[in-house]
């Protein structure tokens, strides 16, 4: 059984709070929030405390805080010689304070509080300054996940990166989309069965196999007709620079 403590109340520390849970193989020994009240509701399935100095030892202290907040809060960490790690995938493990062992415990996946997660299927990129702390961390990655994977700090900076373009940058496209189907009365949602083809074929092929359309093709005549049908100039730009990217890759 591993010991936990969760310090943090976002996105993914409430994620990784139910998926420890659920786990027969891990303890949550405590929940620490600076402002209680955000996990006030759960004080009767886990001890709570908004005080670092109450802190109580475990095998694992799991630092789930924005990115800025990460090196402060290890710095006030009340201990000395105790395994710290945290969620981020642009931080490095060095800003964690070097007063305790230090690592990543990394979940690769977009997080809403009101959106469930299969925690099974979230892959969990690994880090440690220490060689003994690797299979403690593994242990406890693999008590709530299927896919886990060592990574050194260059390719979880990387992983992090392509995640913005994947994830966060592919959900503004669909805002744009949104807005332009808005602009002429048309429904986004008869778009969905595309978005999710689009996903499930990257599956099982590369993405430069899998790509398609009027760019890849250099179909001249019909860029220029969105082009015309594009009022918003930012909607333009945004189409110029992805076919002019698309165009690159594919040697048109």
């Amino acid at each position: 059984m591993i010991s936990v403590v969760i310090l943090g109340a976002g996105n993914v520390a409430h994620h990784l709070y139910k998926a420890f849970y659920s786990s027969e193989n891990v303890t949550i020994k405590q929940w620490y929030n600076r402002n209680i009240e955000r996990i006030l509701s759960y004080k009767n399935e886990v001890a709570i405390t908004d005080d670092l100095s109450q802190l109580t030892e475990a095998d694992i202290y799991i630092i789930a805080v924005s990115d800025d907040a990460i090196g402060e809060l290890s710095q006030q960490l009340p201990f000395e010689e105790r395994f710290v790690v945290h969620t981020s995938g642009s931080v490095s493990a060095y800003d964690l304070d070097k007063k305790n062992r230090r690592g990543v415990f990394y979940p690769l996946q977009t997080f809403s509080k009101s959106a469930d997660i299969d925690f099974s299927q979230v892959p969990i990129c690994l880090e440690t300054l220490m060689k003994k702390d690797y299979m403690p961390l593994k242990n406890l990655a693999t008590s709530i996940s299927s896919i886990t994977k060592r990574v050194n700090s260059d390719q979880r900076a990387a992983l992090h990166l392509a995640a913005v373009f994947v994830n966060n940058f592919t959900n503004q496209l669909y805002r744009v989309a949104h807005e332009i189907t808005e602009s002429k009365g048309a429904e986004f949602d008869l778009l969905k069965p595309l978005i999710l083809e689009t996903a499930i074929k990257v599956q099982e092929l590369s993405p430069f196999k899998a790509q398609t359309g009027p760019a890849k093709r250099n179909d001249k005549k019909t860029i220029k007709r969105h082009l015309k049908l594009l009022d918003n100039e930012h909607h333009k730009d945004l189409y110029k620079l992805l076919t002019t990217s698309i165009k690159q890759t594919h040697g048109r």
